[in-house]
């Protein structure tokens, strides 16, 4: 009833899930910063987050700490699983998952990736998951989460359609006041979920994300930032104390620089 990926990409770990199934984020992905991402589905066993977590943060490689937890577990036939630690990842699929079912998981210490789903329209699924993490190198991770995802969703996703997606990635030092979260984005109950969650998302990262490809606010560009605000009343003494105010209306005061113009502010400026 659901696909995912779990990842790791240098010091970023997440999860990006999608399901015909309320509330998916708040049951399969888990991730814990220099340890692990876990995403545990069909007929899903939640203590698993904290069982595998645990174990890879103790030292057991992904694999064993996959294992071991399915093992220790009367469902696992029923379960699928997916891993990723520090050195590499992991994937399990029970004989009683219902078709299709199955998963991919590859990678070792600089990146490394598990990607399962179950009631799938079949293993394009899985394979188009895979292709599109692989084209997507060098975006950043929350990016290629979603880019997989989505192209999961395209393939034909879960076969009796969709409900919820969630995004949950992390890395240290990143996000809003350098909390960690580079993404903890859901969709709870929609009928596009995945695309739902690619439009939230990128709201999420204009709002909460930093400065990104900064142009100097001078000569024409200041012409024209300048024209924007007055169009949309803003007339202070000068266009950066527009900027700056029109900015705290809309919650873009973390993308604002002395003497620059954020390229997604200036983007939003221009649409609105």
């Amino acid at each position: 009833m659901t696909f995912s990926i779990a990842a790791r990409s240098g010091p970023a770990w997440g999860v990006a899930v999608a399901s015909k199934f309320v509330c998916v984020g708040s049951i399969v992905p888990e991730v814990r910063l220099g340890v692990g991402a876990v995403a545990t589905q069909s007929f899903a066993r939640v203590a698993y987050r904290e069982e595998v977590l645990e174990a890879m943060a103790g030292g057991t490689t992904a694999q064993a700490a996959l294992a071991a937890a399915v093992a220790a577990d009367e469902g696992r036939e029923t379960r699928q699983l997916g891993v990723v630690g520090a050195d590499g990842a992991a994937t399990y699929t029970g004989a009683e998952c219902m078709d299709w079912a199955g998963g991919v998981a590859r990678g070792g210490a600089d990146e490394a990736y598990a990607i399962q789903g179950n009631i799938l329209v079949g293993p394009r699924v899985v394979e188009e998951m895979e292709r599109a993490f692989l084209a997507t190198a060098g975006q950043s991770l929350d990016r290629r989460l979603l880019a997989a995802l989505l192209a999961g969703d395209a393939a034909g996703g879960d076969a009796r359609g969709r409900q919820s997606a969630a995004l949950l990635v992390r890395s240290p030092g990143a996000g809003y006041d350098g909390c960690g979260i580079v993404a903890d984005v859901r969709v709870d109950d929609h009928p596009d979920a995945p695309s739902e969650l690619g439009r939230v998302h990128d709201i999420a990262t204009l709002v909460l994300g930093g400065p990104e490809d900064v142009r100097p606010l001078e000569g024409a560009l200041y012409e024209e930032v300048g024209r924007h605000l007055r169009r949309l009343g803003y007339e202070e003494p000068d266009v950066e104390t527009s900027l700056a105010a029109w900015a705290g209306v809309v919650n873009l005061e973390n993308r604002l620089v002395p003497g620059g113009v954020d390229a997604r502010v200036l983007a939003e400026l221009r649409r609105s």
